[in-house]
């Protein structure tokens, strides 16, 4: 095994997935750190290389890019061969997408962390995974109450501090298996070969450079449709309820993680906004009527396959391990994200007039 580089201080961290998101932000927080850090990306989903060129533009020669598919072995060994610790965020992100192509889920989500494994069991590189609170599935055993805007656990426990690690895993849909499958690959690396991972189970991420589409990142994707005046379809009746988490947060966690690798290896942690940054559907489209002055225009469709009427992450775990916290409440990150896409993204719709960034 060679482990050489993971001492070399000019050797980067590397970033799967390092042009969406989470992976720039991410990026750019270890950037300004003063971090090298090397994006490997395929550029497959639309807009990604704008972020990239944004790092590039920002940080210079600090900042290192390949251009690599996760699902070509070869090219992704050579691309991660420098590396002295990785990041893999790069997947399918959408439910849907794994129920009309799972056979292309499969291949980017479970077969390429496979091929990310193998790269760090030959280097030595520690890993950190991005996974989903779709591993726990739709949470049958959760019995949950309807309140006016709202659904709320029955049991005062999880009321109050959310559905924690034990709960169990339960895959649901194409893209829980595979994601699940991959989550518990990246553990076993750890149990296995010694390799120092850790896996992140995340709740749902928002902020700026967030693309906002109805199957991932659908807080931007309420936004940019009440900013553009284009109808939102709910999905259910609207009281589901998510903990949402602002991105600087959740950069904040990943880099924890890292720090503290070796203590923390082979271990699963939830990833979300906890019970203080709780929200329902419906109450999130109020406040963003009320913040923009727009009228919201809803079109109703049945609850989709897998959906989780309520789940809010009880962190505890994350934050006894390694002092993290969500800081941005939820009200305040979404304005903040509001303002980046009306910057960013688009003009706003002409009703649009009572948000001021």
């Amino acid at each position: 095994m060679t482990q050489g580089h993971r001492h070399s201080r000019k050797a980067p961290i590397a970033i799967i997935g390092g042009s969406g998101f989470i992976g720039s932000n991410l990026a750019d927080s270890l950037l300004s750190d003063g971090e090298a850090v090397l994006v490997v990306d395929n550029l497959g989903r639309p807009g990604v290389e704008q972020n990239l060129d944004w790092l590039a533009q920002k940080h210079g020669d600090r900042l290192s890019a390949k251009i690599v598919d996760i699902r070509d072995a070869g090219a992704l060994a050579a691309a991660l061969a420098p590396a002295k610790a990785i990041f893999h965020l790069a997947a399918q992100t959408a439910v849907t997408t794994s129920l009309t192509d799972p056979a292309q889920d499969f291949d980017i989500n479970l077969k390429g962390t496979f091929n990310v494994l193998e790269t760090a069991r030959s280097t030595g590189a520690p890993v950190v995974f991005a996974s989903t609170n779709k591993v726990y599935g739709s949470l049958p055993q959760i019995a949950v109450r309807q309140a006016d805007d709202h659904y709320e656990p029955l049991d005062e426990k999880v009321r109050a501090s959310g559905v924690d690690e034990k709960i169990g895993l339960d895959f649901c849909t194409p893209y829980g298996c595979s994601k699940g499958a991959a989550d518990q690959y990246v553990l076993d690396y750890s149990k296995s070969y010694g390799l120092p991972t850790a896996v992140l189970r995340m709740s749902c991420i928002y902020g700026p450079r967030q693309f906002g589409t109805e199957d991932q990142g659908w807080v931007a994707h309420f936004l940019l449709s009440v900013l553009s005046g284009r109808p939102i379809t709910i999905y259910g009746d609207g009281r589901q309820v998510r903990d949402i988490l602002h991105v600087s947060d959740a950069v904040a966690a990943y880099r924890g993680v890292l720090a503290r690798i070796q203590d923390l290896k082979g271990q699963a942690f939830n990833l979300g906004g906890g019970p203080s940054n709780a929200v329902s559907l419906r109450v999130l489209l109020a406040e963003i009527a009320d913040m923009t002055g727009s009228d919201v225009a809803l079109c109703h469709d049945r609850e989709r396959v897998g959906d989780q009427p309520f789940f809010v992450a009880d962190t505890r775990k994350l934050q006894a391990a390694i002092g993290w916290q969500a800081r941005v409440p939820w009200r305040e990150g979404v304005c903040d994200l509001a303002s980046w896409l009306l910057r960013h993204r688009l003009q706003p719709h002409p009703e649009a007039t009572r948000y001021v960034a």
